[in-house]
């Protein structure tokens, strides 16, 4: 199945305006190349059963006069249409888990912005159980673990934190019964996922501190549980901690650490692993090894399972993969390849994804503001904040809209100002 906007169809459409048979377009791509250039290749191409890697994007421009943003677009366009397809044909042969996913009705609220009391008593009875006693109720943690990778749906991550309160309670408490050696293992690897889901929402919340702490646990529990893939998902989400808030090259080195933990196996980890690695060697100023690691994320997915692609906390979906390229390439100074992941990345999220459509919002606007446009930079990030939800306007999304700001002068930097600094 072709994109309708795809590079199939862009190929074939500037080929025969051209006048062009594929033979003669096969002459015109040897020309550019330098070398043979099998005519069988653009059949491949236009039909989509292949799409053409970025090594051949110069010569393609320069045999069929197309703008290089145009491949790269029509391009991303065919990838993110494939794995859609194939992500939904998964779901046609069997319904995944995670539709059948959601979030117990807790019934306390969280107070304050820092780590509650009640938390910190949870971590320190899960973190000490892990390195001691036997522990576990297999049915109640997995049932636990399950309905509790969804995501947001659009909610209030403060609210998903309060609902997942005496869960965490009990999970404490399991920890600490006697089990079998054999039950401790998968316990263990529960535990890391659900403190590892902690962890993530403390960072999305700011809390940087506390989610370093969790993530701390979730890595101890994994390594524990024997599962090297878990302890690889937990360090590459952990990376993403001081990726975001400041100091990348402490990312970079924890999501090394990951990919050399996943290793040679296809895994959701090992495809995040890389696509942190890509921002955060971005961010250190490693234009190569960032654009080495953003084609090893792309060729990780595409070897991904339904399992893998999954949408969810512990999945690497196409949507996940261009929000990650998004930033990589901003933080490049990339900005036609950003926008090109910026649409891809919408056009595959589900409209209560809030907090991922505000950041796509922000990558925007810094590539506006790279590109020249300061004060459409300022009003897109205007715009975006205050559509925000009151309880999204804090951590990450904020960490962003402020950077913004301090890279802008003048008028597009009052604005910005002034619209961050009100309270609704």
């Amino acid at each position: 199945m072709m994109a309708p906007n795809g590079i199939g169809v862009l190929l074939r459409t500037r080929r025969e305006q051209a006048g062009l048979t594929r033979e003669d377009a096969a002459v015109l791509m040897a020309q550019a190349l330098g070398e043979p250039f099998d005519a069988e290749n653009f059949k491949r191409w236009e039909r989509e059963t292949r799409l053409p890697t970025p090594r051949w994007h110069r010569s393609i421009e320069s045999a069929l006069g197309i703008p290089l943003q145009e491949i790269v677009r029509a391009r991303a366009v065919s990838q993110a249409f494939r794995l859609q397809h194939k992500t939904a044909r998964m779901d046609g042969e069997e319904a995944t888990a995670v539709k059948r996913r959601s979030f117990i009705t807790g019934t306390l609220a969280v107070a304050g912005a820092g780590a509650l009391p009640e938390f910190a008593a949870a971590h320190e009875g899960i973190d000490a159980a892990l390195q001691g006693s036997d522990a576990a109720d297999i049915a109640y943690l997995e049932s636990v673990f399950e309905r509790n990778t969804g995501g947001y749906h659009g909610r209030d991550p403060q609210v998903v934190l309060a609902e997942m309160q005496q869960d965490l309670m009990l999970l404490r408490d399991v920890l600490e019964r006697p089990h079998t050696a054999r039950d401790r293992s998968t316990v263990v690897r529960t535990a890391a996922g659900l403190t590892g889901l902690v962890a993530i929402i403390q960072h999305d919340r700011g809390q940087q501190q506390d989610a370093r702490h969790w993530f701390t646990t979730a890595a101890r529990a994994a390594a524990e549980s024997g599962d090297r893939q878990m302890l690889a998902w937990v360090l590459a989400r952990h990376a993403m901690v001081p990726l975001n808030y400041g100091a990348p090259r402490a990312a970079a080195e924890l999501a090394a650490r990951a990919r050399r933990v996943a290793g040679h196996t296809t895994s959701a980890a090992a495809a995040l692993a890389a696509a942190v690695s890509s921002r955060a060697l971005a961010a250190t100023g490693d234009h190569r090894g960032a654009l080495r690691a953003i084609a090893q994320a792309r060729a990780a997915i595409e070897r991904l399972d339904r399992v893998g692609l999954a949408d969810t906390w512990f999945g690497y979906p196409p949507q996940k993969h261009s929000v990650h390229l998004s930033q990589a390439f901003t933080l490049l100074g990339e900005s036609g390849h950003a926008f090109t992941e910026q649409e891809a990345a919408l056009a595959l999220t589900d409209s209560p994804s809030v907090m991922t459509r505000a950041l796509l919002a922000l990558d925007t606007a810094q590539c506006l503001r790279a590109d020249h446009d300061p004060q459409g930079a300022a009003d897109v990030a205007s715009e975006v904040w205050q559509q925000l939800p009151e309880g999204f306007r804090t951590g990450l999304v904020r960490i962003r809209a402020e950077t913004l700001r301090g890279s802008l002068t003048g008028r597009p930097r009052a604005q910005l100002t002034e619209v961050l600094s009100h309270v609704t």
